[in-house]
């Protein structure tokens, strides 16, 4: 599926790259950077999980079990979540192709969603504080986006509209438009989250919930501003709606509003 070697350009800062989507082949067998990004992301974000359970109070073989099933999840929530609303009948006339998720197709959102459903499922059963366990798992949430976003550069997508601001990225895929590389933004935004989030976890005084409440909030505001400047958004169907950006703005004042509410919570940690 990729198999050029883009010429990607950053104008603005004077950077140049030339990059091979695939990583490596062995036979028929292709192994795409966008995967192997993907894998450390989650790596990283599961290796910091599971180190910070006792600071969160929660049993580290139990939440693994959660993680494990909440990847489960995770991806067939990404997966359903880009076909539902993919705008065409592709999936409809031919449904097999649902299940070709090697091809492309997945929307990080419904891993997000499908993924913590997963895992709280387990979390529950056995018997985990369900609110600290999503405050850590935000967490790794963070860090597993940060790094996952450069997949995105690696394949050429998910970039916006034409701008001529100083993180322009020219490339063949934007067909030599200097565009928004929104993926940039979003990675570089949930890094400097988790590193602020992370720091309040360690630092401050806060209630169980109140770091999810609040990753709510901060991926919400970034995610509605970022959406509004892709150019191969999810759409609500038939309207003109971004799906992404509804979510977002949803999520946003989801998390501001139960901060807001829960202010004066008295069980600190």
């Amino acid at each position: 599926m990729y198999s050029n070697t883009y010429n990607v350009n950053f104008p603005g800062l004077d950077l140049n790259f030339k990059i091979n989507p695939i990583a490596l082949r062995f036979g028929s067998i292709t192994i795409h950077w966008y995967g192997v990004i993907i894998c450390i992301g989650f790596i990283l974000a599961v290796w910091y999980v599971l180190s910070n359970c006792n600071r969160f109070n929660i049993n580290s073989n139990s939440m693994l079990d959660a993680v494990i099933v909440g990847l489960i999840c995770g991806i067939i929530g990404a997966r359903l979540y880009y076909v539902i609303f993919f705008s065409g009948d592709v999936y409809l006339k031919d449904p097999i192709k649902i299940l070709y998720i090697n091809e492309g197709g997945i929307a990080i959102y419904g891993g997000i969603i499908g993924g913590i459903l997963g895992g709280l499922i387990i979390a529950k059963r056995k018997k985990i504080n369900l609110m600290a366990a999503l405050d850590l798992t935000s967490l790794g949430l963070l860090i597993g986006q940060g790094i996952g976003r450069w997949g995105n550069f690696v394949n050429q997508e998910a970039f916006g509209s034409k701008t001529d601001n100083i993180f322009r990225m020219v490339s063949e895929n934007t067909g030599g438009v200097p565009v928004h590389p929104c993926f940039l933004y979003e990675s570089v935004w949930c890094i400097l989250g988790f590193f602020l989030l992370h720091l309040f976890s360690t630092r401050a005084k806060r209630y169980d919930g109140q770091i999810f409440f609040m990753y709510l909030v901060w991926y919400g505001v970034e995610r509605f501003l970022v959406e509004a400047l892709r150019s191969d958004s999810l759409l609500l169907p038939g309207t003109s709606l971004k799906i992404s950006q509804l979510i977002a703005a949803i999520t946003a004042i989801i998390g501001m509003s139960l901060l807001i509410k829960f202010k004066n919570k008295a069980s600190y940690i």
